[in-house]
């Protein structure tokens, strides 16, 4: 098996209007994925993240704070997740709960190095 990043992007829900009660639905169907996740045994961790940022970049280590214009959409969380393949690993992220949203997961696979 080998171990993909599941990297969720997507709007803010208060950004977006979302209500107190739209949120906690929201949440609940990020649960019930996690759940199915860990009872298939394939998650291997993961979590939000918060909407505010700082970037540090160039060899001056330049602090930039977000929101960045060169991303339009938030990076809100991410899942580590076990597969036997690329398309293993997608068919993990088609359980993501805002693509009716029009959210977005980027499928990576993690590099493992021989020391």
């Amino acid at each position: 098996m080998k171990d993909f990043m599941l990297i969720f992007m997507g709007e803010d829900y208060q950004t977006i209007g979302m209500t107190p009660e739209q949120m906690q639905d929201r949440y609940g169907r990020w649960f019930a994925w996690n759940q199915k996740m860990r009872a298939d045994g394939v998650v291997k961790g993961g979590e939000a993240l918060h909407t505010t940022a700082k970037r540090m970049s160039g060899s001056d280590r330049v602090v930039t704070d977000g929101p960045f214009v060169e991303g339009k959409d938030l990076v809100g969380g991410y899942y580590i997740v076990q597969a036997a393949d690329m398309d293993g690993a997608l068919k993990i992220a088609e359980g993501y709960p805002d693509y009716d949203l029009n959210g977005t997961v980027e499928v990576r696979e993690v590099m493992v190095f021989d020391y």
